[in-house]
């Protein structure tokens, strides 16, 4: 696998796989990093590793404070990066993609986390709606990110083993996945707009969790 940009080829050199080579621009043209890594966004540096080690999604909730994210299908890669980013830094577990449908953890994921993704535990599943329910029965309670849902995204308590469920771009939540969910939570919008993007609502998520988890 390629990765490209600073942040990603540093974050790669200190997380969990192997770096096997490293291009600068002044070693080679800038001509030659884009052709590697297929975009002119690499910031002068280019790097092949090894491909990205996916975890065991059973592993993801043993801490009395699991904190997961699950995507439901989540197609753009820059809002899978943004996601990954606010998730490493909020210390949530992991997340979890299904293993069709999704977008994977590609170059361009890796930039736009800006290498969060190699500190980051993400597992793929077969099947989301049944992760979930296995997510209930040891002890998660999983909250379903939904415009237009009752219950302001505050007023949950989400101490404990948590799952938050973010739907894909344009379509949200689909209906078995949604389902699944013991609650569903909204962000309050005084504007406009029906809706924030996917990767602004995990990020308002993850804070409110951090916000209630480490005040007295």
């Amino acid at each position: 696998m390629i990765v490209y940009g600073r942040n990603a080829v540093r974050e790669a050199q200190r997380g969990r796989r192997r770096v096997l080579r490293v291009w600068e621009q002044g070693d080679v043209p800038a001509e030659e990093l884009e052709r590697l890594c297929g975009s002119p966004d690499h910031q002068g540096v280019v790097a092949e590793v090894e491909p990205y080690p996916y975890v065991d999604p059973a592993g993801l909730l043993g801490a009395e404070d699991a904190l997961v994210i699950a995507l439901d299908q989540v197609h753009d890669p820059q809002n899978f990066g943004a996601i990954c980013r606010s998730a490493e830094g909020a210390g949530a577990s992991g997340v979890v993609i299904p293993g069709h449908g999704s977008v994977e953890v590609t170059p361009a994921v890796c930039r736009a986390s800006a290498g969060a993704v190699e500190h980051l535990a993400i597992a793929r599943v077969r099947n989301l709606a049944d992760y979930l329910g296995q997510a209930k029965s040891e002890g998660a309670w999983v909250y379903g990110a939904e415009a237009g849902a009752d219950t302001p995204h505050w007023r949950p308590d989400y101490r404990g083993k948590v799952v938050i469920v973010l739907g894909s771009e344009g379509k949200g939540l689909r209906p078995r996945v949604r389902g699944a969910c013991d609650q569903l939570v909204a962000l309050p919008l005084r504007g406009r707009l029906e809706s924030l993007n996917v990767a602004a609502t995990a990020a308002a998520l993850l804070y409110e969790i951090v916000r209630q988890r480490t005040e007295p």
